[in-house]
């Protein structure tokens, strides 16, 4: 079986989850990483590096279908936001490769946080809805503003006042502003079969964050939040991974739900480790099994820390 990870630059942990589920299941998997990136470091983990062009040029899909089909990739799993879309609405020229993306009109929800709070919002789930004008913003402070279609926390500030407003209202492109929710934050990792069926619902508290990314995580099997993700997920209809983020406020303990990423998360590996092994499903789909839903497959109250690790290129 081979598998290609476009822009995969850091996840060396994501592809250290796909060749330990491998070898649990006496798979032959061959993997592929693809990125711009000559040093990218998780390209030194994988079997066979490619040199992709920038997913604004011309030439990458053209690129990613060549490869495609010249070396019978069985799956091409991309990782970062901006993959999301070029690939969703090119789907159907890549053959017989699956490609783990949801639908292009999913995509274009996540991409925009204005329609993904309206997206909350249309299946039940609380989401502050945003202004795009600080001159008409009325949510009170502290307030929340960032880009419309952001990621990874780049331009997100918490403001606390008028004159802050106004200030990061002129340093961050195309934002949007909603009030400020003080409470716990969570991830939630969800794996779908490629008919948008739940394997395994994962809820997490993220404990420390760096650059919108976790750093220390602890599994919390919270039936409310699993419920609500079955809800937003038999709308959602996604295609393999995809993660979703919310807030729980300290004083009403009500869930404001804030963002849906269809991807592998960078904390998806903690899941998979923890129990809730989408890698290792995602080899078993790509094999032709079929999977049901698993409750609870993440340990409950189990702790990860992630660290920082070098490696040599040349």
């Amino acid at each position: 079986m081979k598998i290609l990870f476009t822009s995969i630059g850091r996840r060396v942990e994501l592809v250290q989850a796909f060749r330990a589920a491998a070898e649990k299941d006496l798979l032959n998997l061959i993997i592929y990483g693809g990125d711009m990136e000559d040093f990218a470091p998780a390209l030194s983990f994988c079997d066979h590096a490619v040199k992709l062009p920038g997913i604004i040029e011309d030439s990458y899909i053209p690129t990613l279908v060549r490869i495609c089909n010249d070396e019978e990739i069985d799956a091409l799993i991309p990782t970062i936001d901006t993959d999301l879309l070029i690939l969703a609405e090119n789907k159907g020229k890549f053959g017989k490769t699956k490609v783990l993306v949801s639908g292009a009109d999913k995509i274009a929800i996540c991409r925009d946080k204005r329609l993904t709070a309206e997206f909350f919002n249309s299946v039940g789930l609380k989401a502050h809805r945003p202004t795009d004008d600080y001159l008409k913003y009325r949510g009170g402070f502290p307030a929340f503003i960032k880009p419309r279609n952001g990621s990874s926390s780049i331009f997100a500030y918490r403001v606390n006042d008028c004159d802050e407003l106004r200030a990061y209202a002129e340093r961050v492109p195309d934002y949007i502003i909603q009030p400020f929710v003080d409470g716990t934050e969570y991830t939630v990792d969800i794996f779908c079969d490629f008919d948008g069926n739940p394997i395994f619902i994962t809820p997490r508290i993220r404990l420390a964050v760096r650059a919108g990314e976790v750093l220390k995580t602890k599994i919390l099997q919270d039936g409310e939040i699993i419920n609500n993700i079955k809800t937003l997920v038999s709308e959602f209809h996604p295609c393999g991974p995809i993660t979703v983020q919310l807030i729980r406020e300290f004083h009403t303990g009500e869930d404001y739900y804030i963002e849906i990423n269809p991807r592998f998360g960078g904390g998806a590996p903690l899941s998979m480790k923890a129990g809730a092994n989408s890698a290792r499903a995602l080899l078993r789909l790509l094999s032709g099994e079929k999977l049901g839903f698993v409750s609870g497959a993440a340990q409950d109250g189990a702790v990860f820390s992630r660290f920082d690790q070098s490696v040599r290129m040349i």
